[in-house]
């Protein structure tokens, strides 16, 4: 049955373009990830005027650990400081805080303080905020039939018994809405192994803007793309219907 858009919901980000929108500037890639950061604050800042109820950023793939060792050091740095800073106004502001990937090998302080933030805010009710950390969506497929295998070993489960419902169950994102809307800046056109199970239905939308320069109006113009389009879910749309 063909869907008219309202607002998405969720909508999860690939943000591409930090480097070359630093390259062309003269700057280092640094300061790109800097300045990308910044837009991050500025949409979980807007996202409840938006009515969103959850956003997911790709902050760092499984891929990305074969990026110069000083490029990592950096983002690692980045993301404590972003803890440090913006899980205190997450808590002020009754959002909920999560980051969704494997756990090694990114460093173990980082890994405690990521507990301690999703901990401190897992009973607010507002805007979920996650961050895919070490992420990459054919890993999950892979780490989610396992754990199904392994119930189905102890008996817990009958293999007979598995659907789609339950298999997503044993994904990362278990307990979070799939994303209605996919947003990748910097006019690059692929979903580069992100929530690949989870975006099965999704609207994708790619923007030529690199993720830097990516503000709130950018976001304000997907929603209204989106809203224009028709989800049809496999089905006929409404003018096919009637005919």
């Amino acid at each position: 049955m063909p869907v008219k858009n309202n607002n998405p919901k969720h909508i999860a980000f690939i943000m591409d373009g930090n480097g070359r929108w630093a390259r062309e500037r003269g700057l280092s890639r640094t300061a790109g990830h800097r300045q990308g950061i910044q837009r991050v604050k500025e949409i979980i800042r807007g996202a409840g005027d938006l009515g969103l109820e959850v956003i997911t950023f790709f902050a760092f793939s499984t891929e990305n650990w074969s990026r110069p060792k000083k490029e990592i050091d950096t983002l690692m740095r980045y993301l404590d400081n972003f803890l440090d800073g913006q899980i205190k106004e997450l808590e002020r502001n009754n959002m909920r805080f999560r980051v969704i990937g494997g756990k090694a090998p990114v460093p173990e302080f980082l890994q405690k303080k990521i507990e301690k933030s999703e901990e401190l805010t897992k009973k607010n009710t507002g805007v979920t905020v996650v961050l895919a950390l070490n992420y990459g969506g054919r890993q999950e497929i892979v780490e989610a039939a396992k754990k199904f295998a392994a119930s189905v070993l102890k008996d817990e489960r009958l293999l007979e018994g598995l659907d789609c419902d339950g298999f997503s169950r044993y994904l990362y994102t278990a307990g979070l809405p799939d994303p209605e809307l996919l947003i990748r800046t910097s006019g690059e056109m692929r979903i580069s192994n992100f929530l690949l199970w989870q975006l099965s239905y999704a609207e994708f939308y790619f923007s030529k803007v690199y993720w830097p320069d990516f503000r709130i109006g950018e976001l304000k113009e997907a929603i209204l793309d989106f809203k224009k389009r028709e989800r049809r879910f496999g089905g006929i749309d409404a003018a096919q219907e009637n005919n």
